[in-house]
């Protein structure tokens, strides 16, 4: 397989993010786990440009088993109680009066903007593994061919409606999925659906609308629209969804209804970096050699 060549200037051992934003803060450490991708995409063909290999194999590439592929833990009694569930139906509730009209006025200016259908829907895999259809509002034409359609989106390839990029920004796009969380499909907190050809494993909880890796990737489709189509799959195979699961997967271990709330209103308030997708990854540049 191609491989991708990440700068050698980037240190990833010496990484740390700090999340920080009002009332909710808190900080990973990413060294350990980001070394361990780094050195096994180097052994799949993901690979730095050449320098002289080192006399014993890292440590942290080692530990990839441990760090990423290990069995996710266990969830936090909020997480799998029925109180997290009404904890949901009465936010959902006591929010209508407030969401309907940015429903109404989101659903207006995507009919009056572009051709097709407000709503877009999709398939994805819930808690379980049982599939259900996810519901946002669209934000890209309608293409003759879906099925040619990029399955993973960056800023630069895909087209957008004249308010695609607005809703997308602001997450608005999202909002019909309280839908979803008053059917039972997802909760307002929990790791993303994911596509069933992106998914791997049990996942033990319902999918939420905002999750821990959520906050933390908001903007990585323009992070990975440095990275060449071709190579993009591989890349995100290999590098985003294993810390993405494992940001999840900690945080749904540690759960409670504080943290919870505290994360709902960050993410209302958009209280996450403009950069952070950048600052935790190992991005190659546009301009940045491919060997084959």
């Amino acid at each position: 397989m191609a491989g991708l060549a990440v700068s050698a200037s980037l240190r990833p051992e010496s990484i740390n993010l700090r999340l920080a934003a009002s009332s909710c803060s808190w900080e990973v450490v990413l060294g350990p786990a980001i070394s361990a991708l780094i050195g096994t995409a180097s052994s799949s063909g993901l690979r730095r440009p050449y320098t002289h290999p080192p006399s014993k194999p890292s440590a942290p590439a080692r530990s990839l088993p441990k760090l990423l592929t290990a069995p996710p833990p266990p969830l936090s009694r909020w997480s799998a109680s029925p109180a997290k569930r009404l904890f949901d139906l009465a936010c959902v509730l006591c929010s209508l009066p407030l969401a309907f009209p940015v429903l109404l006025l989101a659903a207006l200016a995507v009919r009056l903007t572009s051709r097709g259908p407000v709503l877009f829907r999709q398939q994805r895999i819930g808690r379980n593994g049982r599939p259900f259809t996810i519901y946002k509002f669209r934000t890209m034409p309608v293409h003759p061919q879906p099925d040619l359609r990029p399955p993973i989106t960056t800023a630069a390839n895909q087209r957008f409606t004249p308010v695609g990029p607005f809703l997308r920004r602001s997450k608005l796009d999202e909002l019909p999925q309280l839908f979803n969380v008053l059917r039972g499909d997802m909760s307002l907190v929990g790791p993303r659906p994911k596509l069933p050809w992106l998914h791997s494993g049990n996942l033990a909880c319902r999918p939420g609308i905002t999750g821990r890796a959520t906050r933390i990737f908001a903007r990585e489709e323009i992070a990975l629209s440095t990275i060449p189509n071709a190579h993009l799959d591989a890349y995100y195979r290999r590098v985003i969804r294993p810390l993405k699961q494992r940001f999840d997967d900690d945080y749904m271990a540690k759960a409670t209804f504080a943290s919870d709330l505290s994360l709902l209103l960050c993410s209302v308030l958009r209280l996450w970096g403009e950069d952070r997708v950048s600052s935790i990854l190992p991005l190659p540049g546009a301009n940045e050699p491919i060997p084959g």
